[in-house]
């Protein structure tokens, strides 16, 4: 979630009127006795030898203040017709003979009283990268969501012997797959997401290109090192799983999640092995179809990176995504801790509410950088900017924190036999889903480095202090943020 800002081309308008020159006037001659012998010219009045009355000229002033109209009637003050007189070059002599007056002050005011004030409405500020609709949002934290549909599909064909450190087994190659492919798309994102603020598109699609496949290889390449004697399945199904993750990455990178909705519908034959047992074919073949598409429309998507034009020049260092790296393995460590609650149906119902959440937390982050950009144009003191701008932060995060103790109660009325989360269990989720979501607004203002250093930390801490790990986590990412975000010289761009 990222996004730049970028001065708006000039346009019409933007250069200053042309002033006018007076013709050099000629002495005239002196008239041509008439010749009663010659023919009558055309175009002279008839029976009078004349021509016709010509309209007369317009005196330079009028013409000048006609032809200045448009400035002139936007003017606030004589001062500013005098600079633009001036800045034309026009002196004072040429001013005294041509128009009249004195110097470019009278004449100046003599064009303001001359010309009625029209002062336009100012044009509304055209929408920025923070302006961002729900429906698109709502997309995207679905499909972050149906992927989990994979594991249900796939959780037959994984079950072996007794996995290690009291999971299930073949978990500890699947999370090792996972979170390397967290942190690989996380970083590439943030590349991607550069080139595409810089306007270069083909070059975003070479980064994707040069660095999905890399992410793949070292998805499967951790999980097949991790895997023990017996996790074959899961072993293959990371590898399925990392291919995913970088397909997923380059399409949501370049916008197209319409397109990987619909490569993920698939995965909808996972609703009715919910309550049926289905054959073990047809549960490989809806895994294979999904996957297959996803990795065909990423291919399609990504040719243009394949020109010798999309390189790009001057690129964004490699270093600078690597702190968003590290954010991808603290948040993903969190998300994962989550999912361990008082009972397994309560930590995956935890995890699909924290995924389906992404959507609106995206739109409420928009929603509080589109705000601050707003109360800037209307407040006057610092002291006012703060003061709204920790009253929206408010209202953002409690938005969020009710839309998913929402989700949560809804993923346990249709998940078959869910128990109700209990307190402790919904404490946990609200805690994380705070340290989430600030560190996430961090990151969007670039302070990512503090972010990832505080989930990291409150990741490690987690097995060990439990709630008291995030609850710590999300003081300290709140204290930030009111720190850094309630300034306005942060909004600034």
């Amino acid at each position: 979630m990222s996004g730049s800002l970028w001065p708006k081309p000039p346009g019409e308008g933007d250069t200053l009127p042309a002033i006018p020159r007076p013709r050099r006037e000629e002495v005239p001659k002196a008239p041509e006795p008439p010749d009663t012998e010659k023919a009558p010219e055309t175009g002279k009045a008839p029976g009078t030898g004349k021509a016709p009355d010509a309209p007369p000229a317009p005196a330079p002033l009028d013409a000048l203040a006609e032809r200045l109209d448009g400035f002139v009637a936007a003017a606030v003050h004589p001062d500013e017709v005098a600079a633009l007189l001036e800045s034309d070059g026009m002196t004072d002599d040429h001013i005294r003979l041509t128009y009249g007056r004195a110097d470019s002050f009278a004449l100046a005011e003599d064009l303001y009283a001359r010309v009625e004030r029209r002062h336009p409405a100012p044009a509304p500020p055209p929408a920025g990268p923070w302006h961002g609709g729900l429906a698109n949002c709502l997309l995207r934290g679905l499909v972050f969501a149906l992927p989990g549909l994979a594991y249900v599909l796939a959780a037959p064909l994984l079950a072996g012997e007794q996995g290690r450190f009291g999971l299930p087994g073949g978990t500890v190659p699947l999370l090792a797959g996972a979170v390397t492919g967290w942190v690989w798309n996380q970083a590439l994102s943030h590349r991607a997401y550069t080139w595409l603020g810089l306007g270069d598109r083909p070059a975003a699609a070479r980064a994707l290109l040069t660095g999905a496949p890399p992410g793949a290889l070292a998805g499967t390449g951790v999980a097949l090192a991790v895997a023990a004697p017996g996790e074959a399945p899961a072993a293959v199904f990371a590898a399925g799983q990392s291919l995913y993750l970088a397909a997923a990455t380059a399409l949501l990178v370049l916008g197209r999640e319409r397109a990987l909705l619909g490569a993920l519908v698939p995965l909808a034959g996972a609703v009715p092995a919910f309550r049926w047992d289905l054959p073990d074919p047809l549960r490989i073949g809806l895994l294979l179809a999904s996957l297959t598409a996803t990795a065909v429309l990423a291919a399609r998507v990504l040719r243009p990176g394949l020109r010798r034009t999309a390189a790009g020049r001057g690129g964004p260092p490699r270093t600078a995504s690597l702190p968003y790296g590290l954010f991808g393995l603290g948040s993903g460590l969190l998300v994962l801790h989550a999912g361990t609650g008082t009972t397994p149906v309560s930590g995956a119902g935890a995890v699909v509410a924290l995924t389906l959440s992404m959507g609106p937390a995206e739109w409420l982050l928009h929603r509080f950088r589109d705000g601050a950009l707003a109360r800037l144009r209307t407040l006057t003191t610092a002291r006012e900017f703060r003061r709204a701008a920790t009253g929206t932060l408010v209202l953002c995060l409690g938005g969020y924190l009710a839309v998913l103790t929402a989700l949560l109660l809804a993923v346990t009325q249709v998940w078959p036999g869910a128990p109700r989360p209990t307190p402790p269990d919904l404490l946990a989720l609200l805690l994380v889903g705070t340290a989430l979501w600030l560190g996430l607004l961090l990151q969007a203002f670039g302070a990512v480095l503090g972010a990832a250093t505080v989930c990291l930390l409150a990741a490690v801490a987690l097995p060990a202090a439990g709630p008291a790990a995030t609850g710590g986590a999300a003081a300290v990412l709140a204290v930030l943020t009111c720190v850094l975000l309630v300034r306005p010289t942060a909004h600034r761009v």
